[in-house]
């Protein structure tokens, strides 16, 4: 049986082994390939290749698109194949058929439901718009925010964590968050966050990143009012997988995202002169969309939803905290001992899927030391003594198991104790860290 988050914590490797052994959730690991020797400890980052993938992909080549052409927009339902795959990721955030769409990426998006915010404040009367966020967002989020916020005359207030209600209280109009911090692993109370900035007049945007897949999510139970994500972490699209897009349906037909391109269009064949948009979230459509992307993003949803009858996202939350806590528990001489750090947080309901440490030097150095042992994790540069270097461990509770946290553990350990991170081929930066 899985372990609960809260059962007591195995004490050797042979507890681990049983554990896996015992764990429903197991044979979810056989959907995957995964190189032998290998400890992945970045699904956080890039999932992990479904075993169905390429087959699936292959087809979409060689049958719809060699055989089909062009026909396979009908035959093969290319063309609402966002919607599809939208409706799939919807029973992963607690959103509603009809309501998310698998499309462009996390970016674009972004910038879709923020101009549609910022429209929707002004026309409530605001006058000289605020979007708030924090200063540890993701950087993109950041970015396309300075963007809007110049392009509509609008203002960027970023905070850390602790300063949120303070600045809620100060007004804003718009409140643009990350449910799962990319650094820490930290999470929000979305529903608590949500009804705070609603009090104070704001309308919420959140990233679901690294939620979607990964923790249980319930935008219609927060009464969030819009999300964006991506499909190539917890989702297992693979690499540059489409986002996805969700509009709450009070909003759906009253803001207008400004990429009105004609897959947005009320009726796209049509090909009429002027711009009418589509209802509800259709209009959040923009251009053609990647249809090979979409497919294998399709395939990476079914290695998420085949836990739905193993107890579904709640059960791979219980083994994610247990994942994650064994680790914590395993690593807790070094954080004295070689001065390390521990930037996630320790309360269950305050962490995401991932376990971050922190460390004042050799923090990248450390993980290329772990990468060759086949421990693969991730570093993430800091920005002074309020964001420090960070090395960061994903545990996908699809295809992780406890006996790999256990040996990933050893593995860090090792590196610490012969003082092997230190040889120089490991401070040799690569331009993906």
């Amino acid at each position: 049986m899985t372990m609960h988050p809260h059962a007591r914590l195995p004490d050797s490797l042979n507890d681990c082994l049983a554990l896996d052994h015992n764990d429903p959730l197991r044979a979810l690991s056989e959907q995957f390939i995964l190189p032998e020797g290998i400890i992945y400890l970045d699904g956080n980052s890039l999932g992990a290749l479904p075993q169905a993938t390429a087959a699936r992909v292959n087809d979409a080549v060689t049958r719809q698109w060699g055989q089909g052409l062009i026909r396979s927009w009908n035959e093969a339902g290319w063309f609402e194949l966002s919607q599809r795959v939208g409706d799939r990721i919807a029973r992963l955030i607690g959103a509603g058929e009809g309501e998310v769409l698998a499309v462009d990426g996390t970016s674009i998006n972004l910038y879709k439901v923020l101009c549609a915010a910022l429209d929707l404040a002004s026309a409530r009367g605001a006058q000289s718009l605020t979007v708030l966020s924090e200063g540890g967002n993701f950087p993109t989020d950041l970015y396309i925010a300075e963007g809007v916020c110049r392009e509509r005359g609008a203002s960027l207030r970023s905070v850390e964590s602790s300063g949120l209600n303070a600045a809620l209280a100060a007004g804003v109009d718009v409140v643009m968050l990350t449910h799962v911090n990319f650094r820490t692993g930290a999470m929000h109370d979305m529903a608590a966050l949500t009804r705070c900035a609603q009090a104070a007049g704001a309308l919420v945007i959140w990233d679901l990143a690294h939620s979607a897949g990964a923790v249980p999510v319930d935008l219609h139970g927060a009464n969030a009012d819009f999300a964006v994500g991506c499909g190539y972490k917890y989702l297992n699209g693979g690499p540059g997988a489409p986002g996805f897009v969700w509009v709450h349906p009070r909003h759906a037909d009253r803001a207008l995202q400004p990429l009105s391109g004609w897959w947005g269009h009320a009726a796209p064949f049509a090909f009429t002169p002027g711009y009418r948009p589509a209802p509800g979230i259709l209009r959040y459509q923009c251009g053609s969309q990647p249809i090979l992307s979409l497919i294998a993003l399709d395939e990476g949803l079914n290695s998420v939803l085949a836990a739905e009858s193993l107890g579904g996202i709640t059960a791979l939350r219980a083994k994610s905290l247990a994942l994650t806590e064994l680790f914590i528990r395993r690593v807790e001489p070094l954080l004295t001992a070689h001065g390390f750090g521990l930037a996630t947080p320790r309360e269950h309901t305050a962490r995401g899927s991932q376990v971050s440490l922190t460390r004042s030097e050799g923090a990248y150095e450390i993980i290329q030391a772990l990468i060759a042992r086949g421990v693969i994790g991730d570093f993430r540069a800091g920005d002074g003594a309020a964001h420090p270097d960070i090395l960061r461990f994903g545990f996908t509770p699809l295809y992780v198991g406890f006996a790999d946290v256990w040996r990933a553990a050893d593995h860090l350990q090792a590196v610490m104790a012969s003082g092997e991170w230190r040889a120089p081929q490991f401070a040799l930066r690569h331009a993906v860290t």
